[in-house]
């Protein structure tokens, strides 16, 4: 038996070792015919003996269903990264990390950090995978989940033959992570060889990856034959490295799959330089990439310059920009929102652009149609682009000519087939009362986070309040019963109870967030702010006039009109009585008085952008508005100051371009608002 335990352990050695060549470095040494043979002497091997060793290949081929997936906590947190647009944004990234670093030297100077230095990886567009060797055996897998939390996937990942079972370092545990992905020359294979059997292929490789790593049958896994390149190590008992340079030959020499796009830079002008070179070449890789990975290489600079709350200050994402693509034309619905308002959705023949399948592309209005002559486009090639998350937009035809079918614009509501009316560029339906779709989304609108925040709701509840509780009015949220709730399908006594209390919960809300919640036509959070910072009183605000809204910021004709026009709507008022009859008190904020008029921000257009590590970035904008700062969300010529927090993008760019003060010192920011440290 010992003897056969050896001869085991031998032909494991041997096929592992066939595997690293083949899967990892791309040098296979046999034929498939002759790895097969080793291959089925283990698999006899095992069988007559009953031992299988927990490293054997024999263990890669999937097994029996899982029943579902179980939480795994990672030992360190799997970090988001910050994103770069631009070659701007790159820079100022690179500025805020100089800045950190020059502070550090000038406050350390017997043992100054060195200057910064760069790698560059690709970005890969997979799915994050956080591997856990523990003794130099691969124990857990998991997905990245919430960064602290995953999802465990061991019986998936031992299926992907690039990653290695088992590796030579043993002193205790490291998390290792990669990204799992399916190639594209795999996925094409994988679609010719489904097409044969007449069973459906796979629309792209970035869903074909997930959904196979995330299929509770790990024989499923196991057939999309899927690859990853491994890149960092989060955790270790310890292991420490010196730069990223050392941290990647770890990774080699334990016999991981490391993409060789790893280049090293002393400058970001030459890193600029090369992201410019790889978007370039992004089509020629058999893989998708969605952009590159800028790190500092330096290990000590990286423990220095830390994190934020949420992304590390050494290292950025360069996003590339939108992709574009010829797809055809198919139809073109039209949807009903909240005002009433109807936008066309175009259904596009599906198309890949960046590893997302796309099918619907929006349109704004009419007008948008005819600006990019589709009027007569159903059925006719037209380019499309989509930038990063962003919903597909269609840019125009491919050819000039009318040779496609016309985009009809309806004339009665395809919800409730009332008469549609032309308002500007855009037609609406005026049936506040019985358009379902109009109805809801206001319900939904209505409950939503930066409305009246009414936690569990969803538009899935909307839905179901119209249709079985006749909900037709956010007034009528507040008066459903227990009895009520509890009969409907799915709502168990926990469900209905929690709802009730958010309902409870939310009739305490301040004024601008209940003004917002009413969806008053051509007002957003800036605008019903302002209302509420002026009137402070609800009823004064539905008194006031056209005439003395006009006069306030950022308020014009037809803003004020709008807002006249809805406090006038007998519905309106109506819902309004109802909602304060059931208890609801919205309340102004008490405005805390400027103790000092001559305060730098009096007066001045301000810009909050990063974010603020000592406090949100909504106390920072009411700290200033008491000071009689104005915030807005842009940068303009107009604006006076820009205060900048971590992470601060494009709008800090703009900002140093145009010459504008900013302010990006966190501890003066809370000295000049006045906190008492």
């Amino acid at each position: 038996m010992a003897d056969q335990t050896v001869r085991l352990q031998e032909l494991i050695d041997e096929i592992n070792r066939h595997n690293y060549l083949y899967y990892t470095l791309d040098k296979p040494e046999l034929s498939d015919k002759e790895y097969d043979v080793i291959y089925d002497r283990l698999v006899a091997l095992e069988k007559e003996t009953g031992v299988i060793m927990p490293n054997s290949p024999t263990q890669r081929v999937g097994g029996d269903i899982l029943k579902g997936f179980e939480e795994h906590k990672h030992a360190a947190r799997l970090w988001s990264l910050d994103k770069a647009q631009n070659r701007d944004d790159l820079m100022a990234w690179h500025a805020r990390a100089q800045k950190l670093v020059d502070q550090y030297n000038a406050a350390h100077e017997d043992d100054p950090l060195p200057p910064l230095s760069f790698v560059v990886e690709l970005k890969f567009d997979g799915l994050t995978l956080n591997l856990t060797y523990e003794g130099g055996q691969l124990v857990q897998a998991a997905t990245r989940g919430t960064g602290s939390v995953g999802e465990g996937i061991l019986a998936q990942v031992r299926t992907i033959r690039s990653i290695p079972l088992q590796i030579p370092y043993k002193e205790g545990v490291i998390e290792v992570q990669g990204e799992g992905m399916m190639f594209l020359s795999v996925l094409e294979a994988y679609n010719k060889a489904t097409e044969t059997n007449g069973k459906e292929t796979l629309k792209n490789a970035r869903n074909a990856a997930a959904g196979a790593l995330r299929n509770l049958n790990p024989k499923v896994t196991a057939e999309r034959k899927l690859n990853a390149f491994i890149y960092n190590i989060g955790y270790a008992d310890s292991l420490q490295f010196a730069d990223h340079k050392e941290m990647v030959e770890f990774l080699r020499n334990n016999g991981f799959k490391v993409n060789p796009y790893v280049k090293f830079f002393d400058s970001i002008e030459a890193v600029a330089e090369e992201l410019e070179h790889m978007a370039a070449q992004r089509s020629s890789f058999d893989y998708l990439i969605d952009g590159g990975v800028v790190k500092i290489n330096d290990m000590r600079t990286r423990d220095v310059l830390g994190y934020t709350e949420k992304f590390p200050r050494w290292a950025v994402a360069f996003k590339f920009e939108a992709e574009e693509a010829m797809t055809t034309l198919l139809s073109v619905s039209w949807e009903v929102g909240r005002t009433g308002k109807l936008t066309p959705v175009a259904k596009v023949e599906a198309v890949d652009l960046a590893g997302v399948t796309v099918q619907n592309c929006t349109l704004n209005n009419i007008g948008d149609i005819e600006r990019k002559n589709l009027k007569h486009a159903l059925g006719s090639l037209v380019y499309i682009r989509r930038s990063n998350d962003v919903i597909p937009e269609i840019l125009g035809k491919v050819t000039e000519e009318n040779d496609g079918a016309e985009i009809t614009v309806p004339e009665a509501c395809p919800a409730c087939g009332s008469a549609l009316e032309q308002r500007g560029a855009h037609i609406f339906c005026p049936n506040k009362l019985g358009c379902r779709p109009q109805l809801i989304g206001r319900i939904t609108h209505f409950a939503s986070r930066d409305a009246m925040d009414i936690d569990t709701f969803s538009i899935a509840t909307a839905e179901q309040l119209y249709d079985e509780l006749n909900v037709r009015d956010t007034a009528d949220l507040y008066y459903l019963q227990f009895d009520q709730l509890i009969g409907l399908e799915r709502f168990g006594e926990k469900k209905a109870t929690k709802l009730l209390e958010a309902f409870e919960k939310s009739k305490d809300c301040d004024l601008a967030s209940f003004l917002f919640a009413l969806g008053i036509s051509n007002t957003g959070k800036t605008t019903t702010k302002v209302l509420a910072d002026h009137y402070r009183s609800l009823d004064l605000l539905m008194q006031a006039t056209k005439e003395e809204l006009v006069g306030l910021p950022d308020i014009g004709d037809i803003v004020a009109d709008s807002i006249v026009s809805f406090f006038a709507d007998p519905l309106m008022r109506e819902s309004i009585s109802r909602m304060l009859a059931a208890g609801v008190k919205p309340f102004a904020e008490e405005k805390a008085a400027i103790a000092n008029a001559d305060n730098p921000f009096n007066g001045k257009t301000v810009v909050l952008t990063g974010t603020l590590q000592t406090m949100g970035r909504d106390e920072a904008a009411k700290k200033l508005e008491a000071l009689g700062a104005k915030v807005t969300g842009s940068v303009s010529k107009k604006t006076d100051i820009v205060i900048a927090g971590e992470s601060a993008g494009s709008k800090l760019a703009k900002a140093q371009e145009l010459g504008i003060q900013i302010i990006d010192d966190e501890q003066e920011l809370r000295r000049l608002l006045g906190y008492q440290e």
